[in-house]
């Protein structure tokens, strides 16, 4: 007698008896080794349109806002079963429109002073390809590569077009208090709490689901939901935000710098804002973008209240929904800094957490290692929409993928074994001074100093065998590999020959060949020394103390590889490009370089002492 697998007798459909006749139960999700499995055929879906109200009106038409939501929903829905909900939220489902970003080569600002220029044009479509995938913009019906996976398994998917695009009303604000509640008011319909309507005007409910929600996407797309779970909005369960912004100051500006993302020099709040204006009304939200342009503030970088809003840290404490977070290590769009202060937020608050690191850039880990990556998912929302207890909770919390392009797992990310080494400067840097675990220089202070030139790139001033525009330090050839896990920062004397001036900090990989490459960067405004908030003027000739913190980075130094700091003023394709000719000195024996290193001051001194 052949014997039925498990997993498929919990399928078989269940004939109670009324009489004579038998009664189907609704169809249901089928789990084995702690995923949902593919029983339902995703071709079999009902989708709906529907308009969903939130409690915000942004474009100050007297009426609330309203987000435009497309499901797609297993058809057993309309057979009782509840499903659980994958919800994704974007301001790209329409496309964008042609934007022109700021002009970035201008003088840099002065208090008193004025600066400005002419708007140069420039494209976004790059992010908006990385943030939907293989659906493209303006999909209709809106699709996702995700889509049959999840509805196969027995999830419904969501889709919501962000305030101010596609078929929503209200207005764009990159990442303003409108765009979160607008997202938030779709989970709290599929919870009861919220109001939506037909495109005939009917009201409809969201009565095919068990409210348990997940939300997921790249690039805008995963910012979303770390704004919505900002909200600590009940119905949440689980969030997967790839290559997401957590603080939108620390996308567009760096310790009082303007800083542009990767890809976009000149792109700011209110540039994006209008590239994703794709609703029908081209008028209504031009108050609102003027508005962003006026308080971003591209002359002093401050931070301020308008960034304050875009800042979800502030509201970590109210975040329940458990986190797999995802990010590239060479992601220069956003920044690795956005997942490492989001990722220890959410460790100290006691959420549910695990993280993905790759080593590719703003991309999606769909395309670099498929089954592991949907494995992976699957059993995070099926222990969090379906509530199955399959463990995962208990897991090694960090998966690494090395520069071998082999994968790790650990324990916790940044490595719990890392912890701080202080390497020191020793003079020559206009060719390649030194670097060294050993202590202080004594005597007189030894004064080093670069020119900036805005028109070289950092890449070419790094592998520049000499070069007047930037100064150089390198240690020893290790003698055993080296792994650095975490943010490393650059504790400076610097002096500079004008009252205003861009540092940026390197940390690269020279190469037995003298190839170099850059591991990571960071960047600061002097006149910003002492708060983002506040800029202090900067008196030519003068000493100050400068730290410029670099994005962290997981990287290990290969055995016979040198690490090297390089410092440059101007770096030209992130921050403005004044005029070459501004000065900038470093003091030799007053810097220091804190590195975040596995095994911690002894094994950098064996490594390159």
């Amino acid at each position: 007698m052949r014997t039925v697998p498990a997993a498929l007798l919990a399928a078989v459909v269940a004939l109670p008896l009324t009489g004579n006749v038998a009664v189907a139960a609704p169809p249901r999700p089928v789990f084995a080794d702690g995923q949902a499995q593919p029983v339902f055929d995703p071709a079999d879906v009902v989708r709906e349109h529907v308009w969903v109200r939130a409690p915000v009106d942004s474009d100050g038409d007297g009426r609330d806002d309203e987000v435009h939501v497309q499901v797609v929903r297993p058809r057993a829905t309309e057979q009782g079963m509840k499903a659980p909900v994958v919800y994704q939220a974007s301001p790209y489902y329409a496309g964008g429109n042609d934007v022109t970003n700021h002009n970035v080569d201008v003088e840099l600002y002065v208090p008193e002073g004025k600066r400005g220029g002419p708007r140069r044009g420039a494209a976004t479509d790059e992010r908006m390809a990385a943030a939907l995938g293989s659906a493209g913009p303006n999909a209709e019906p809106i699709s996702w590569r995700y889509e049959s996976f999840f509805t196969s398994r027995g999830y419904a998917v969501v889709y919501g077009e962000s305030l101010g695009t596609g078929k929503s009303t209200g207005c764009p604000t990159s990442g303003g208090r409108n765009e979160t509640i607008g997202a938030k008011a779709v989970v709290d319909w599929l919870n009861g709490r919220a109001s939506a309507r037909t495109a005939q005007g009917r009201p409809v409910q969201a009565g095919w689901t068990t409210g348990k929600t997940g939300m997921m996407g790249v690039s805008y797309n995963g910012t979303l939901p770390n704004a919505v779970a900002s909200t600590g909005v009940q119905g949440l369960e689980a969030i997967v935000p790839i290559a997401a912004i957590s603080s939108w100051y620390d996308y567009y500006r760096a310790n009082g710098a303007i800083v542009a993302p990767g890809g976009y020099q000149g792109e700011d709040t209110d540039v994006l804002a209008e590239y994703v204006y794709t609703r029908g009304n081209r008028a209504i939200c031009k108050p609102v973008i003027d508005r962003l342009t006026k308080e971003q503030d591209r002359v002093t970088g401050d931070y301020s209240s308008f960034w304050d809003e875009r800042n979800y840290l502030n509201d970590v404490r109210r975040v329940h929904a458990a986190t797999l977070a995802v990010h590239g290590l060479n992601d220069w769009n956003v920044k690795t800094k956005h997942v490492a202060q989001w990722y220890e937020a959410l460790r100290k608050q006691g959420v549910h957490h695990k993280i993905w690191l790759h080593q590719s850039g703003h991309v999606d880990p769909y395309s670099l290692r498929r089954d592991e990556w949907l494995r992976t998912l699957n059993r995070w929302f099926t222990r969090y929409l379906f509530g199955k207890n399959n463990g995962v909770e208990n897991e090694p919390r960090a998966t690494i993928q090395r520069e071998n392009r082999s994968w790790v797992d650990e324990a916790e990310w940044p490595n719990p074994g890392a912890s701080t080494a202080v390497l020191r400067l020793r003079p020559g840097g206009s060719t390649a001074g030194g670097l060294t675990p050993h202590g202080r220089m004594f005597g007189r202070p030894v004064i080093e100093k670069l020119t900036d030139d805005a028109r070289k790139h950092a890449e070419d001033l790094a592998n520049a065998a000499s070069s007047p525009h930037r100064l150089t330090y390198v240690t020893e050839p290790a003698r055993t590999a080296m792994r650095v896990s975490g943010a490393t920062r650059v504790d400076a004397r610097l002096s500079f020959d004008r009252p205003a001036a861009n540092v940026t900090a390197l940390l690269v990989d020279r190469a037995p060949d003298g190839k170099t490459r850059i591991i990571t960067r960071g960047w600061t405004d002097p006149q910003n020394r002492e708060d983002p908030t506040r800029t202090k003027p900067i008196r030519p000739g003068q000493s100050y103390r400068i730290s410029v913190e670099m994005q962290p980075h997981d990287y290990v130094l290969p055995k016979g590889h040198r690490l090297g700091l390089v410092f440059l003023s101007s770096d030209h394709d992130y921050t403005l490009r004044p005029k070459p000719g501004a000065g900038v000195s470093v003091d030799v024996s007053a810097t220091r370089l804190l590195l975040p290193v596995v095994g911690g001051f002894g094994t950098a001194f064996r490594a390159v002492g």
